[in-house]
């Protein structure tokens, strides 16, 4: 772990962040962005995150438009509470109409921004045409941007990749086409689709694409700790910050970012104490959503949290076979109550 008392950012870019994050015609008084991440940032997910980031931009899961014109995933995703604002509704497919009378329900339901997801790597998404197969049809790609931002009333946002692959590296050029269609924010991941999710994020992409834009640019990838963001902000520029699979059993890190850039001081950690007692109220809020489907559902979660201090290998094991709500309350109630030194086991 680095010496968190060396994490600071240059003057200028420190008094830049401190700002708020303009989106068209909506500010965000937080530039640090909680990703949507499919399976996880559900409502009992975007509850918590909520808590330690209560002015930072949240998104629901990923939604198929198909899906919402047909109104089979309107209710199980796009459920958005009031108290969730400032939130964002992120939509996939290859049709621009489709997309059109998605967003203009997503924005009925809640929505302040529509974000185009042109990122996914996952083939089952690819092979529909949606995800980060439109950076190999950027024609079609501007289209969709240009039709959704003509069928709703709130900004239109888009984020991507920084190519298909190392062979196929165009994120400048398609960058300018998104914003020229009429994106008004652009979210970058650092990486190929053909990487997926390993090696490095390439942040030397995402200073090129901020510094060939005027519209907001947001850095994804390897954003997984308060160091790693000071980092690439100052390596990129960019206007802010979107922590993905950084937040995974650790709801904590987009309010930590969002404190040291409007402070420039790094909170303390949360102990293994507050992981499990996290956890713990995790469980209980996918019970309360989604009944059994969410204990079941909790165990992935559960595995993630429980990391970091003596007996957490056996006990990740036990959580991921839970099936009911008690049993998981009883192994995490004995686990802190096991922790004697919470200062000592901290994260």
């Amino acid at each position: 772990m680095p010496d968190l008392a060396t994490v600071s950012l240059s003057p200028a870019l420190q008094q830049r962040l401190r700002s708020p994050l303009v989106i068209g015609s909506v500010t965000v008084p937080s530039r640090v962005l909680q990703s949507p991440l499919s399976g996880v940032t559900d409502r009992a997910f975007r509850q918590l995150v909520r808590r330690y980031a209560p002015s930072s931009m949240l998104y629901t899961e990923m939604v198929q438009a198909t899906g919402v014109c047909q109104a089979q995933q309107l209710e199980k995703i796009m459920d958005i509470d009031p108290s969730e604002q400032p939130i964002s509704v992120q939509l996939f497919d290859c049709r621009p109409d489709f997309m059109a009378a998605a967003a203009r329900k997503a924005v009925a339901e809640g929505a302040r921004t529509i974000d185009i997801n042109m990122g996914c790597p996952v083939n089952k998404i690819t092979k529909k045409g949606g995800g980060s197969s439109l950076l190999r049809q950027p024609e079609v790609a501007a289209a969709i941007v240009r039709t959704v931002a003509e069928a709703v009333p709130v900004p239109v946002t888009v984020k991507t990749r920084i190519g298909w692959d190392d062979d196929h590296i165009n994120a400048v050029e398609f960058a300018r086409q998104m914003e020229a269609a009429g994106a008004q924010m652009l979210t970058l991941h650092g990486r190929t689709r053909s990487q997926g999710y390993h090696g490095p994020a390439r942040w030397e992409w995402i200073a090129r694409v901020k510094a060939a834009l005027s519209i907001p640019v947001i850095a994804n990838g390897d954003i997984v700790s308060v160091a790693a963001a000071a980092r690439c902000l100052e390596q990129t520029g960019a206007d802010g910050v979107m922590c993905s699979r950084g937040t995974l059993g650790y709801p904590f890190l987009v309010g930590e970012i969002d404190q040291f850039l409007k402070t420039g001081c790094v909170p303390p950690a949360p102990t293994s104490r507050d992981r499990l007692g996290c956890a713990r109220e995790h469980l209980g809020l996918l019970w309360q959503y989604k009944g059994q489907k969410g204990i079941h559902q909790a165990r992935k979660h559960m595995a993630w949290y429980v990391k970091g201090f003596e007996g957490a290998a056996p006990l990740r094991q036990q959580l991921c076979q839970i099936d009911t709500v008690e049993a998981g309350y009883a192994l995490l109630d004995g686990a802190i109550a096991n922790l004697v030194s919470p200062a000592a086991l901290a994260r």
